[in-house]
């Protein structure tokens, strides 16, 4: 296997955002719009996913698999809506999952992450 490549460094949090494995690359912990509506914030989550991407040559299309966490896992309409938008039939497989998300922002902060894995072969 070719070298693992990490990037987008957190030292406080102890995580890579973005690791780059072989043909494949990993990234965690998408977020934006903390303490919006549910819509507001999965549109900013897949923006932070975009901007990774492009930060290493790639697109929302060479994305393979997402995992969603919702805080709400009733909002998973909201979030195919978007995904609909997004990806235009060229669907990642996908997981969702309700968690209850650690974050200083409480009960009305953090409602939706998401952790993707790319393909760059």
């Amino acid at each position: 296997m070719s070298e693992i490549i990490r990037s987008d460094i957190n030292e406080k949090w102890a995580h890579s955002g973005i690791v780059e494995a072989g043909d494949f690359v990993f990234i965690n912990y998408c977020v934006g719009n903390i303490g919006q509506s549910i819509e507001n914030q999965i549109n900013g989550a897949f923006d932070h996913l975009n901007s990774r991407l492009e930060s290493i040559g790639l697109t929302l299309e060479s994305v393979v698999k997402i995992d969603c966490m919702f805080r709400d896992i009733w909002d998973i309409p909201v979030m195919e809506k978007i995904i609909k938008e997004k990806f235009q039939g060229e669907y990642p497989a996908r997981k969702s999952i309700q968690t209850e998300f650690a974050h200083r922002g409480g009960q009305e902060g953090l409602l939706f992450q998401l952790d993707a894995i790319a393909f760059k072969g």
